[in-house]
């Protein structure tokens, strides 16, 4: 079931219907059994590796917390990092690699028939893994203690608004929220209904009208010009965006409708000066995970400006191969710690441009984000390519002179998709200084309801209602 689809809406009809009915212990009960329907309706064999995440990472958490011997506590780690690590090695990386270890001894001369797994990839698979991940970790590090009840921990592992495809959320912050009886404010419910408002209009009307064009260049590049690529590169920056920040913002108004707080995923990205910044900003759950977890204990900053250098690299390429089992995200990630690093060395050793920028901040700001923009832009085409190949005939066509102004496509695509990015841009512009995402907050009270009016009135009007997968999904 998907967010933007109507089977969805009677789900949550009836979920939301009972929850109001009943008392907090049957609350999570049911929202327990709901979050497997919602979950099994994709494929309910995806349901066994869930369990089996569930089970591990609960028992591990009690047998780390319970033992005061430091073997014990490195042991039952081991076994969770292990064991959810090898479930999403085997169903998401088993073919990437056996297919580049068949290439890399080709190279060689050598010729091997390796064994392909027949497997379909469990969605959201990434997401939960390194949730559950985080727990057991955590109360290894003593941040945290174990959850005695396992059928509040199942809750945890699979609640459902962010089940596929994030915010991760950290046990610290959602597992309490679980325990104890929640209370609905009005605030709650008025922010809730605000973010689903805003994130279908984003997915709907702006990211799966953007994609119609994106998906007609990428999926036939070697029929286009320089200035197509560039338009349709510059329309997946912005269907990517609207499209993940779109489920985040849904996810986290359903969880607000039922009194959950679940953390804020983006912060107007595209509004970066750098782009180490511009990881403070996107998939933030996603980045401190990866600060928290890989980066800090290989050694974080410390150790000089090589070794600092080194674990950057190596975070951003982890963090690449998350995304997707390709080359194509390996790339995508190593150009982005590559960037971090050059960030890094700029901010450090050319202190002297300080008062400069402060003498000149407005309009080096706006230069600043021009140029992060442009980076991460063109990063986006590894993204988005199927393959490297695919990716370099791109990048060619791009930067090679003289530039085509031949520009291919439906010119009402064109004109919809800038109007969509535009809407976008103004609104998060505004709301930039909203700790809560909350876009669609007005004063008076009568431009807050034509505001209401006009969203509802785009997603009627020009949503694409062809029960689009969010891109999120198939990682």
């Amino acid at each position: 079931m998907l967010f933007n689809s109507f089977p969805f809406l009677i789900f949550f009809i009836v979920v939301y219907s009972l929850y109001l009915a009943l008392n907090h212990k049957r609350q999570n009960r049911m929202l327990l059994v709901a979050s497997y329907v919602f979950y099994g309706s994709w494929d309910w064999r995806f349901l066994s590796l869930i369990w089996i995440s569930t089970i591990l990472d609960y028992v591990c958490g009690a047998k780390i917390y319970g033992s005061n011997d430091l073997k014990i506590k490195k042991l039952f780690l081991f076994f969770s990092i292990f064991g959810n690590l090898t479930i999403l090695g085997v169903f998401k990386y088993f073919n990437f690699f056996a297919s580049s270890l068949q290439s890399l001894l080709a190279f060689f001369g050598v010729s091997v028939q390796p064994h392909f797994l027949s497997i379909i990839l469990p969605i959201g698979i990434s997401f939960y893994t390194f949730q559950t991940m985080s727990y057991t970790i955590d109360i290894y590090r003593n941040e945290m203690q174990p959850t005695k009840k396992f059928l509040d921990f199942s809750l945890f592992v699979a609640f459902f608004p962010q089940l596929v495809a994030g915010p991760i959320e950290r046990a610290k912050n959602l597992i309490p929220q679980i325990l104890k009886p929640r209370q609905i404010k009005e605030e709650d419910f008025l922010i809730g209904c605000r973010l689903i408002l805003w994130g279908l209009f984003k997915k709907v009307v702006v990211a799966d009208r953007l994609g119609i064009y994106v998906d007609a260049v990428y999926g036939n590049v070697y029929h286009h010009s320089s200035l197509t690529f560039v338009l349709a590169t510059f329309f997946f920056a912005f269907q990517i965006y609207c499209d993940f920040s779109g489920y985040s913002s849904m996810a986290r108004g359903l969880a607000r409708l039922m009194g959950f707080h679940i953390m804020v995923n983006f912060r107007s990205p595209y509004f970066s000066k750098n782009v180490r910044e511009f990881w403070h900003r996107w998939h933030i759950s996603f980045s401190t995970w990866l600060r928290d977890y890989v980066y800090i204990p290989l050694g974080g900053s410390r150790g000089g400006s090589a070794k600092t250098n080194r674990n950057i690299l190596t975070t951003m390429l982890l963090g690449g191969l998350w995304h997707g089992a390709n080359w194509t995200f390996v790339i995508w990630g190593a150009l982005h710690g590559f960037y971090i690093i050059v960030t890094r060395f700029i901010q450090e050793k050319l202190r002297f441009t300080i008062n400069i920028y402060k003498q000149n901040s407005a309009f080096l700001k706006i230069l600043n984000i021009a140029i992060t923009f442009t980076i991460v832009l063109l990063t986006w085409v590894f993204f988005r390519a199927e393959s490297l190949s695919q990716s370099a005939y791109i990048l060619k066509s791009i930067f090679q002179f003289p530039v085509s102004i031949f520009l291919t496509g439906s010119l009402n695509c064109i004109v919809h998709g800038l109007a969509g990015i535009i809407t976008v841009i103004l609104f998060e512009y505004r709301a930039r200084s909203n700790l809560e995402g909350d876009v669609l907050q007005f004063k008076p009270i009568t431009l807050q309801w034509g505001v209401y009016y006009a969203i509802i009135l785009s997603i009627t009007l020009f949503g694409v209602y062809g029960g689009e997968q969010f891109i999120y999904f198939q990682f």
